[in-house]
């Protein structure tokens, strides 16, 4: 253990707004009062608007490597947003200190930047309409679950995961390492528009990497758990053991003809489609004019057995919340159904430049899921690989090859040849290639293997057709 490192962005407090209780400095209503007073300031020099927000995160973070601590890492963040409007001018500034002085140099900072900036007519806090009215605040979504645990007990979860994934099998040779992870931050924000609120949030997780082989037939694989409740991770003994797992089937991997074919992502991969889709139908690419699904509202642009909801009131769900970045209310909702685009994603923002309401995504979706309604119960991976045929089953793509603008696709890829339903061996170094509008419109099943990366969960998808570029 001769490589441990500890670091600390910010110490604790002992000021008079600190509470140990949940592993905070601060407390909900030294928040409060550190907002109030920012927007007291901006209202005395002669803010139109104002709005400002007091956040806090600490966690810690542990890594290790072949039995060894690698790194202990502990965070503590904290910072006072101000946005100052002058009309229809706007000016944003931040601090990490919360002294009176320092806030009113903050929010005199935001006054000065929104003098000098010119006028935007659609720079303004949300409508009041908008806004989320106090009594939904108070809905349990179950977010919070601080995890009481010690660097020592992280290191030692961390090598019951590494250890599983080495005593696997013979072939697994070496090790990147496992980390254990536990996060929280609170948060409290008002405007001048009426809203005020904020809540505290938990993010937990622990990964192992594991290598097998040797040579030139070294490959490497991972596998993680992440949850809002420590007790909600999967064991550090299954990770690990499917992680090695992951790295033994990729051995003795192959190059591939170019070809065209069915594709198969695998769920952790199916879940980046869906973050493709919703990039480009969110509002900045939108009014920008950057997306290749300019103008797709009511438009068919995947196929009608597809269906796609937002749902931010799932219990302990990673994209829940119970109003958006801005207070504005959320709702359930379909944003595709039957194919067609129901709904865009829009901040207050982005909506008024499109000459439409506010959906109450500024900061993002919430809880995203796909869904097919030709899917069956019995659809997980393996019905998937025989709805495949034979292609290519993706589980590793590499690169950032997606031209949100025209929507071209083009990524190095890893995976496994199918054959007739079954695999066949591994592939590596191809590209895969195609359009996304060709391939959301190509997607012919959804697999019940879901996965959930973040705010959004899918299964395994199958899209008809595409390029694979090999030897």
């Amino acid at each position: 253990m001769n490589k441990a490192q500890t670091r600390s962005s910010a110490r604790s407090s002992s000021h008079p707004g600190s509470r140990t209780d949940s592993g905070f400095s601060y407390s909900r209503e030294f928040f409060a009062d550190l907002v109030d007073t920012a927007l007291a300031h901006a209202k005395k020099l002669g803010a139109t608007d104002a709005g400002a927000e007091a956040s806090e995160g600490c966690g810690l973070s542990v890594s290790v490597r072949k039995g060894e601590l690698e790194n202990v890492e502990r965070n503590r963040d904290k910072s006072l947003g101000v946005s100052v409007y002058l009309g229809q001018r706007r000016g944003n500034a931040s601090t990490s200190d919360f002294s009176k002085a320092a806030i009113q140099q903050t929010v005199q900072a935001a006054y000065d930047i929104a003098r000098f900036t010119a006028e935007d007519p659609f720079a303004s806090l949300p409508d009041a309409a908008d806004i989320a009215p106090p009594a939904t605040h108070r809905e349990d979504l179950d977010l919070f679950h601080p995890w009481a645990i010690t660097s020592e007990q992280a290191a030692q979860i961390a090598m019951v995961g590494e250890q599983a994934a080495l005593q696997t099998d013979k072939r697994i040779t070496n090790s990147e390492g496992a980390g254990v992870s536990a996060q929280q931050s609170h948060f409290f924000s008002a405007h001048t528009r009426g809203f005020r609120g904020g809540y505290a949030s938990s993010r937990h997780s622990m990964s192992v990497s594991p290598i097998a082989g040797r040579g030139d037939d070294m490959q490497r694989d991972a596998w993680y758990s992440s949850m809002r409740c420590a007790d909600d991770l999967a064991s550090p003994e299954a990770i690990g053991r499917y992680a090695a797992e992951r790295a033994l089937s990729r051995l003795n991997a192959r190059k591939i003809a170019t070809t065209q074919c069915p594709v198969l992502f695998e769920s952790p991969l199916a879940a980046g489609l869906l973050g493709a889709f919703v990039q480009a139908i969110s509002g900045g690419a939108l009014y920008r004019k950057s997306s290749f699904l300019l103008d797709s509202l009511g438009k068919q642009v995947l196929p009608k057995h597809i269906d796609i909801g937002e749902d931010p009131f799932v219990r302990r769900g990673k994209g829940s919340s119970p109003f958006d970045e801005e207070g504005v209310k959320v709702q359930a909702r379909t944003v595709v159904e039957a194919g067609r685009v129901q709904g865009y994603f829009l901040g207050s923002y982005s909506a008024r430049k499109l000459g439409m309401k506010t959906t109450g995504n500024a900061g993002g979706s919430h809880n995203l899921k796909m869904c097919s309604r030709l899917t069956r119960a019995g659809d997980d991976l393996e019905a998937m690989l025989q709805k495949l045929g034979t292609g290519l089953f993706v589980t590793e793509l590499m690169g950032q090859g997606v031209n949100y603008v025209t929507g071209d696709y083009s990524r190095g890829a890893s995976g496994f040849w199918v054959e007739k339903g079954r695999i066949a061996y591994p592939v590596q170094e191809i590209t895969i290639a195609g359009n996304m509008k060709d391939m959301l419109k190509g997607i012919e099943a959804v697999g019940v293997d879901e996965y959930n990366y973040g705010a959004k969960t899918v299964g395994s998808i199958l899209i008809n057709r595409m390029k694979v570029a090999g030897s």
